[in-house]
């Protein structure tokens, strides 16, 4: 899938814009996606895991960032079933 067509699965912790009626107030922001979110969390739980030795149990850092936004992408087509 390219990467403009992928689903990313809209914004994850957005916030409005906040203004008063004097025009006072904060831009919003989309936060990220919740496809980044996903892969941070799957990111988050393989790099808790190590061997007997505590070593980190990897294949290297882009093998581990792969991994995750593949199972971000399980994740999210899994949501839309």
């Amino acid at each position: 899938m390219s990467e403009a067509a992928r689903e990313d699965g809209g914004p994850a912790f957005a916030r409005p814009s906040t203004f008063d009626i004097q025009g006072y107030g904060e831009e919003g922001s989309e936060g990220l996606s919740l496809r980044d979110y996903f892969a941070a969390q799957a990111l988050a739980g393989m790099c808790s895991t190590r061997d007997e030795a505590g070593t980190l149990i990897a294949h290297g850092y882009e093998w581990l960032a792969r991994e995750a936004f593949q199972i971000a992408d399980a994740m999210l087509a899994e949501r839309t079933r």
